[in-house]
C-alpha cells in the first residue's frame, strides 16, 4: 500500500507554519526564510496564536513561537497547547531572545521540541525546523493511516455480523414458517429481549457489545424445532402426553444443532445461543424443562427469552389458537398460568409491557 497516495489522497497534509511573535520585524524575518515552503499564520501575542491554531489546527505543521509577549507569553500559550490533546502533537519551537535555564527548564517541561536563540541563523532554523516537521508529517501519515485500516477493518467486521445476523434470522424464519408462524415471531422476541435488558434494571451490568450477541442469539431459540416432525408442529389441537414429550425435545436438539456449527462455536454468540435453545422453556419454580433448573440457575437471558416467547405466544394467533388482547396475556402471565417466572422480572415486565406493544403495531 502507498502510504503517501493514501494520505493524501484526505487533502489533509499540514503544510503551514504558526508564527507568533509581538515584534513585526522579527515574523517578517522567519517569514522571509520559510515562504516558498510553507503556507504562514502570524499572531503578534499568545492569545491570538492560540485561536490561529484552533482554528487552523488541520493545516499546522509547526509554531515558531517568542516568550516575551503581552496579552499571553509563549510559555502561557505552551500550558495551553499542553492541555487539548488536539494541540499536543503539534511541534513547537522556542524562538527567543530569553534563553535564560529557567526558561529552557519550563519550555522543555511544557513539550517544546526545541529552543533556537535571537538573532537566527537562517539556514540553521531552517535546516533544525524542516527535520522536525518532516518528522511529524511521517508520524501523522502513519497515524492516520493505521486510522484509516482500523476503521476499514471495523467496516468489514460490520458487514460479516450483518451477514451472519442475516443468514441467522432466514434459518429461524424458516423454521417458523414450518410451525405455520410469521416470521416475525423470531423478530419480536429479539426485540422485547434486547429492550428488557437495555433498558430495565435486569441487563444492569451486560454491556453494549454482550447485549448485541444475546439479542442475536436470542433469534435461535427455536431452531431444534426443525427436527420435530410438522405432524406435531402444526396439530390444530391439543398434543397427547407423547407428542408433548417429543416437542419437548426441541431444547436439547436445538442445542446439539447449535453445537455442530463451526463457524458459530468461533463466535462470541454461541455460549449464549446454547444457552438460551436449551433454557427458554426452565421455569423460575424448577418446574420447567429439559434440565429443571430453578431460580437464579437460569441465566438472566435465558429468562427474558422465555418471558417473551409466552408473551408472543398468547399475544399471537396459532394454529391451535386465537390471539389473546395484551390485557388478558399480562393478566394471564401474572398469574402463573404459563408457568412462574421471576418476580422481579414480572414487575420490570409488566412497567414495560405497554411501550412492548409497539412492536406489534
Amino acid at each position: 500500500m502507498d502510504i503517501n497516495k493514501d494520505f493524501d489522497r484526505t487533502g489533509n497534509t499540514p503544510d503551514t507554519l504558526l508564527i507568533v511573535d509581538d515584534d513585526a520585524m522579527n515574523r517578517a524575518i522567519l517569514r522571509e526564510i520559510f515562504q516558498g515552503s510553507y503556507q504562514i499564520e502570524e499572531a503578534a501575542n499568545g492569545q491570538e496564536g492560540l485561536e490561529r491554531l484552533l482554528e487552523c489546527r488541520e493545516r499546522i505543521c509547526a509554531v515558531l513561537l517568542d516568550v516575551v509577549m503581552p496579552v499571553m507569553n509563549g510559555l502561557e500559550l505552551l500550558q495551553e497547547i499542553k492541555k487539548r490533546e488536539e494541540l499536543a502533537p503539534i511541534p513547537v519551537f522556542l524562538i527567543t531572545a530569553d534563553a535564560a535555564g529557567d526558561t529552557l527548564r519550563r519550555a522543555y517541561e511544557l513539550g517544546v521540541m526545541d529552543v533556537i536563540g535571537k538573532p537566527v541563523t537562517p539556514y540553521v532554523v531552517r535546516r533544525r525546523v524542516d527535520s522536525v516537521v518532516e518528522l511529524f508529517l511521517s508520524r501523522k501519515k502513519m497515524s492516520d493511516l493505521v486510522e484509516f485500516q482500523k476503521q476499514e477493518l471495523i467496516d468489514r467486521e460490520m458487514e460479516i455480523l450483518n451477514l451472519n445476523k442475516g443468514m441467522v434470522e432466514a434459518l429461524a424464519t424458516a423454521i417458523e414458517f414450518r410451525s405455520g408462524e410469521s416470521g416475525e415471531h423470531v423478530r419480536r422476541i429479539s426485540h422485547i429481549t434486547r429492550y428488557m435488558l437495555g433498558k430495565t434494571p435486569l441487563g444492569d451490568g451486560i454491556p453494549k457489545e454482550m447485549l448485541e450477541h444475546i439479542t442475536l442469539a436470542a433469534v435461535m431459540h427455536d431452531v431444534g424445532k426443525i427436527a420435530i416432525s410438522d405432524a406435531i408442529l402444526n396439530k390444530p389441537g391439543r398434543l397427547t402426553a407423547e407428542e408433548y414429550e417429543i416437542m419437548k425435545q426441541h431444547t436439547v436438539l436445538g442445542a446439539a444443532l447449535l453445537e455442530k456449527i463451526p463457524q458459530l462455536r468461533n463466535h462470541k454468540v454461541y455460549k449464549y445461543a446454547c444457552d438460551i435453545a436449551r433454557h427458554h422453556h426452565e421455569r423460575w419454580d424448577g418446574k420447567g424443562y429439559p434440565d429443571g433448573l430453578k431460580g437464579e440457575e437460569i441465566s438472566v437471558w435465558s429468562q427474558v427469552v422465555a418471558l417473551a416467547d409466552v408473551y408472543d405466544a398468547l399475544v399471537s394467533e396459532r394454529v391451535y389458537k386465537k390471539a389473546f388482547d395484551c390485557d388478558t396475556a399480562v393478566r394471564m402471565i401474572r398469574n402463573g398460568e404459563c408457568g412462574v417466572f421471576n418476580p422481579e422480572m414480572l414487575e420490570y415486565f409488566e412497567e414495560a409491557e405497554k411501550d412492548l406493544r409497539v412492536f406489534y403495531s
